[in-house]
């Protein structure tokens, strides 16, 4: 009876958890962002000048397009991006294997590595490979950020790696061992595949974080996207409307890489 009567006379849904005051809500955030820079623009007396951003991402002269100094900044710090996400899922990669491996001093080298890595500010990191490191290898401005970037990186990409790789029943190696096969087969036939579906979205965040970590490299005289926001500014004082523009664009390549993660974790979900 008393189920009769719930089904009959169902829950009503509160008002604080109405789709209506979650819209209400958003509606508030958005204001309330939006009004936080206009306000202190209005406090600075700040004269915008939105109408002048365009020229500084491309134009169109005699029918050819020019590229504006903010889309060649993207250029470069799209360039680091790959090279250095390419370096820092090697550098994970063989981290990872050093610490599950039965090598005394290869486990420690990469537990050092990892510690020393994750405990202290990329930007020190940045400045000890280029101050030292760079002279010794003879390397650039551009592949210094790189490497150090990757660096950075792999150290977070190889614990998760390594997570992802124990995550893998024993079962599985005592089936590669029965077939055969090497430990450098079963890790590359059997577990990594494997492991690879649950390594996937704590990777995307690592790389979402390199992207973003990219523009540190601009202290280095690099022409990234912010080094060329600084000097755009620097020569038109509009700070709000480049340092919004330089904004949006990085938003808008994380928030593109993370939805292209997740296409590619539920496409490996449903082949399984």
């Amino acid at each position: 009876m008393a189920s009769r009567a719930a089904q009959a006379h169902p829950t009503r849904t509160r008002w604080w958890n109405s789709a209506g005051f979650d819209l209400l809500q958003f509606a508030l955030f958005v204001a309330v962002v939006v009004w936080l820079p206009l306000r202190g623009a209005q406090s600075m007396a700040y004269n915008w000048q939105w109408y002048r951003v365009p020229r500084y991402l491309a134009r169109v002269i005699d029918g050819e397009v020019i590229w504006g100094p903010l889309l060649k900044g993207l250029a470069v710090t799209v360039e680091i991006s790959l090279w250095a996400t390419a370096l820092a899922v090697a550098i994970g990669l063989a981290t990872a294997m050093l610490r599950l491996s039965r090598s005394y001093s290869g486990r420690w080298l990469a537990i050092f590595y990892v510690e020393a890595i994750r405990n202290t500010p990329l930007l020190v990191q940045l400045y000890v490979f280029y101050f030292i490191l760079a002279p010794i290898l003879g390397l650039p401005r551009l592949w210094t950020g790189i490497v150090a970037l990757a660096a950075f990186e792999g150290a977070f990409a190889a614990e998760i790696m390594r997570a992802g790789i124990l995550s893998i029943g024993r079962g599985q190696w005592d089936a590669a061992a029965a077939l055969g096969l090497t430990r450098g087969r079963a890790y590359r036939l059997v577990v990594l595949p494997q492991a690879i579906r649950l390594m996937l979205p704590p990777l995307a965040g690592v790389l979402v974080s390199l992207v973003k970590h990219s523009a540190i490299v601009s202290v280095i005289a690099v022409f990234d996207l912010t080094n060329e926001a600084r000097n755009v500014i620097s020569d038109t004082f509009m700070s709000f409307e480049i340092w919004f523009t330089v904004a949006a664009i990085y938003l808008a390549i994380t928030v593109s890489l993370s939805a292209c993660v997740g296409v590619l974790e539920r496409r490996l979900a449903a082949a399984r």
